[in-house]
């Protein structure tokens, strides 16, 4: 999928805009390899994976080809460098923000490039399909493809499949050095990105069993074995607005004027309903006419290889999530027509293009190691014409920990790796009586179930099941904001030079501490029917924050925060703005007692008793300071408070 740090090369500022001092500080080398003397290289167009080895030879002429070249802009480090003045609070130009079409018209491709991007591609034999501000479509056979990237296709074995994808890296004619940011299409292999939590299809209920916790600690598990030498309590129901506002300081703000975007794939078809009710049942402001948008493609593509139905649960979770904590802010829901990386770019270029929101909440992604250096600065370009709008995106830091138990490979997650994107780990929460923080831990899991006497947990504490995505970036410079902030034992784990580091902010992730969600389900008598479960992941967790900066944009006077990053790492250590997350807040092992039903819906099957620790995160530690399972931690009573504007 996404890889690497926009790949930007220098050219000068666009005339229209304040000059900025100095290039661009967050390490990014040049777009493009040398490629022949008439030919420029699009790195990362040639997949690791289309070897020598696997190569089963030439595709034939007549296979059909649909391939999206898109377009750098025609000022591609001005448009880096502006980003990243607008964002910096020590900019003169900080805040400094361009409406969408002066953004276009400063950065964007210029009318003759688009003409020869268009010129070149047709006289190869290509037919033009689609042309947009970011990139021009094509179809037409392989033969013509080869003609026009200066490349041979092969197939290639992957795994027990076979794929299509170019021999060598493709080109395009030296006279477009610059012009193009990269191709996708000529490799036919799925690049799709995950719903970053396990939810359940809409087509099959489910339901959490009892008994519960109605706030932590609430409910002990007296009949159950201890753990950590002491009698632990019931997992959470599923904590409601009202016990996360509390914790994360929302005060009297409620995100009025604010506008949160979400984007996801494909469009749950109850999510009006489904939303409305559940707000009413746990006491969140009822949705006011118009205050929930959606916008969905005209065909929805690929809804089998990406499991369509599990993503309306991810749309239900992310909706609800803001609306409980930010219930005065405009939502607005940007649906994409698949899982797949073009489909994804469509859906933030929608928002950027549009200006539909100043907070973009994204909970999916996929490994780094799927990421291409194209790919990445194709991301990267939607994100800074973001930031030079005053828009901030979230993005979920993954489930799987390291990923060494997922992968084999320790790894983070991407696009949450950009350094234009705020990067969101995850915590268990603690929300006693009255609303009252407790404490929050890393998010990590490990799971062991009841003996078949019931009198002790089989290899307590048991096995990883998941955890907070975190670590170094091994592709990403670090950038500027994280220097001093970043332990160098982070930043510098694959590289002298140092990395970009995730996460940078977290909020409840924990599913055994986590989110109650309501969403129309299919039961077992064919029925469609409101029900709710209880459900995490750092797809809880970026919506949650986003939320929160909804908040504190409505503190500041409704005045954007834009990219987030620089003034995140700015408020880092200022006393009572972050939590400071550690795995042992109370000195003490930490676990919850939960009981499943084997079916997932009803007793009938069975109950399933497991014990979960919290605070073990893989390889990763939530420890004092930054660390990369929580960042600078997660949002304290004073953060929202800080953006308030001081009089």
């Amino acid at each position: 999928m996404r890889s690497n740090r926009a790949k930007l090369r220098a050219a000068s500022m666009a005339a229209t805009l304040p000059m900025v001092a100095g290039a661009l500080a967050l390490g990014i080398p040049a777009a493009h390899a040398a490629g022949s003397p008439a030919r420029d290289a699009l790195k990362g167009t040639k997949p690791l994976w289309a070897t020598a080895k696997a190569d089963k030879g030439a595709t034939a002429n007549s296979a059909p080809v649909n391939a999206r070249v898109y377009l750098a802009g025609k000022d591609a480090a001005g448009l880096a460098a502006y980003a990243k003045a607008v964002a910096d609070p020590s900019s003169p130009l900080y805040g400094k923000y361009l409406s969408a079409k002066k953004a276009q018209a400063a950065f964007g491709a210029t009318k003759a490039q688009v003409a020869a991007v268009k010129s070149w591609l047709t006289s190869a034999g290509l037919k033009v399909t689609e042309v947009t501000q970011h990139y021009v479509s094509v179809s037409g056979d392989v033969a013509a493809a080869e003609k026009a990237f200066g490349t041979q296709l092969h197939n290639f074995a992957k795994g027990s499949k076979t794929y299509r994808a170019p021999a060598q890296t493709a080109t395009v004619p030296a006279a477009l050095k610059g012009t193009v940011l990269t191709v996708t299409g000529l490799d036919s292999a799925p690049h799709k990105a995950n719903h970053d939590d396990q939810l359940p299809p809409p087509d099959a209920v489910f339901k959490n069993a009892g008994p519960f916790s109605s706030y932590y600690g609430s409910n002990i598990a007296s009949s159950l074995p201890d753990a950590y030498g002491q009698k632990i309590p019931y997992a959470i129901k599923g904590y409601t607005g009202k016990q996360l506002r509390a914790a994360y300081g929302a005060g009297d703000y409620t995100g009025k004027g604010v506008r949160v975007a979400i984007t996801d794939a494909y469009a749950s078809p109850t999510i009006a309903y489904d939303a409305g009710t559940y707000a009413v049942k746990h006491g969140d402001a009822a949705w006011k006419t118009s205050q929930l948008h959606q916008v969905l493609p005209k065909n929805y593509t690929k809804t089998k290889e990406c499991g369509a139905a599990g993503w309306y649960g991810e749309e239900t979770l992310d909706v609800e999530a803001v609306h409980a904590v930010a219930p005065s802010a405009d939502v607005t829901y940007v649906g994409a027509a698949s899982c797949y990386d073009d489909d994804l770019l469509d859906s933030l270029s929608k928002v950027v293009d549009n200006h539909l929101a100043d907070i973009v909440s994204n909970s999916w992604g996929d490994i780094e190691a799927n990421q291409t250096p194209d790919l990445a600065a194709a991301y990267d370009q939607v994100f800074q014409l973001g930031a030079v709008q005053g828009i901030g995106f979230y993005f979920s830091s993954g489930d799987n920990g390291d990923e060494v138990a997922n992968t084999g490979t320790k790894q983070v997650d991407t696009p949450a790796n950009s350094a234009w994107v705020t990067a969101v780990g995850g915590t268990s929460l603690a929300v006693g009586k009255g609303d009252a923080y407790q404490w929050e831990t890393g998010w990590g899991t490990e799971k062991a179930t009841l003996s078949a006497d019931g009198k002790s947990w089989t290899s307590f504490p048991g096995a990883f099941t998941s955890g907070a995505g975190g670590g170094t970036s091994k592709t990403v410079a670090e950038p500027y904001y994280q220097k001093g902030v970043v332990p160098d034992s982070l930043a510098k784990a694959n590289s002298a030079d140092g990395n970009r580091v995730v996460p940078d902010i977290a909020a409840i992730a924990d599913p055994n501490t986590g989110f109650l969600v309501g969403q129309t389900q299919t039961f077992p008598d064919g029925s469609q029917q409101y029900s709710e479960y209880r459900i995490g992941g750092t797809s809880l967790a970026a919506p949650v924050i986003a939320a929160v900066q909804a908040l504190a944009q409505e503190a500041r006077g409704g005045k954007a925060i834009g990219f987030a990053n620089p003034t995140i790492y700015a408020k880092y250590g200022k006393e009572g703005v972050f939590h400071d997350v550690t795995d042992n807040p109370t000195g003490s092992g930490l676990a919850v007692a939960r009981i499943d039903f084997a079916n997932g819906y009803s007793a009938a099957g069975g109950l399933l008793t497991s014990v979960r620790s919290l605070g073990k995160d893989s390889s990763l530690s939530a420890v004092k300071g930054y660390d990369d399972v929580t960042g600078v931690g997660s949002p304290a009573d004073g953060y929202v408070q800080s953006y308030a504007k001081k009089h």
